[in-house]
C-alpha cells in the first residue's frame, strides 16, 4: 500500500513540475500565459521563489528563457578536436537555469540542500531567486532589473564588479533582449488565468 502510495505522489509531483522536467520546452515561448497554460508547476515555483527572494516572475522567465528556452535539461554545446572528435562541453551549465557545477555546489550547501537538481523547475528558480538576491545584496542591483542581473548572473558578480561584460557587444545585446523580453512578459502576466 505504501509503495502505492509513494509512486503517486511521485507521479502528481512530477506532472505538477516539482520534480523534473520532460526536456521538452514549452510551445509559443512569446506568451507567457501560453507557457503557464501549458505547464502549471512553473507559475507555482516562480511564485514561490518571488515570494521567497523578491525576484519577480517575469524576471525569472526572461532569464530562463534565455539560458535554457524552458528545456529542463538544457546543456551547453559539445566541443570538437579537429572538427568531428568531440571533447566535452563548453562548459558545466545545466538544467533551467544553466547552473555551473561549481556554483550549483554552492547553492547546495548553503540553501538548496544535496538532493536539489536543475533539472527541476522549483529547484532552478530558488537557485535564481536566491542568486540575484545576493547579486542585489552585494551589488545593489535591483531585482526588477532584469538586464543588469542578467549581466551579473551571466559574468559572475566579481565579473559584472569588473566591467568584463563592456567588452562583449553580444552580452550587452543579449541582456537589453531579456530586458525587453521581461518587460513584454510583465505585460501579459496579468492577463494569464
Amino acid at each position: 500500500m505504501m509503495k502505492y502510495m509513494q509512486m503517486s505522489l511521485l507521479l502528481i509531483l512530477t506532472a505538477c513540475g516539482g520534480i523534473r522536467g520532460d526536456g521538452r520546452a514549452p510551445r509559443d515561448l512569446d506568451n507567457a500565459c501560453s507557457i503557464l497554460d501549458q505547464r502549471p508547476g512553473y507559475l507555482r515555483a516562480f511564485k514561490a521563489a518571488e515570494r521567497k527572494w523578491g525576484v519577480p516572475v517575469h524576471v525569472q522567465m526572461a532569464t530562463i528563457y534565455q539560458e535554457s528556452k524552458f528545456i529542463s535539461d538544457a546543456r551547453t554545446p559539445l566541443r570538437f578536436s579537429l572538427g568531428v572528435i568531440p571533447v566535452g562541453r563548453q562548459s558545466s551549465a545545466f538544467g533551467y537555469s544553466q547552473a555551473l557545477d561549481a556554483t550549483w555546489r554552492e547553492y547546495q550547501q548553503k540553501e538548496g540542500g544535496r538532493r536539489s537538481r536543475r533539472d527541476s523547475i522549483r529547484d532552478a528558480t530558488d537557485f535564481m531567486g536566491w542568486y540575484m538576491a545576493e547579486t542585489n545584496r552585494t551589488l545593489g542591483i535591483s531585482l526588477a532589473d532584469a538586464r543588469n542581473q542578467y549581466l551579473a548572473y551571466h559574468d559572475g558578480r566579481t565579473g559584472y564588479r569588473r566591467g568584463t561584460y563592456l567588452s562583449k557587444p553580444w552580452l550587452v545585446r543579449i541582456s537589453s533582449e531579456i530586458e525587453s523580453r521581461a518587460a513584454m512578459y510583465q505585460r501579459q502576466l496579468p492577463r494569464c488565468s
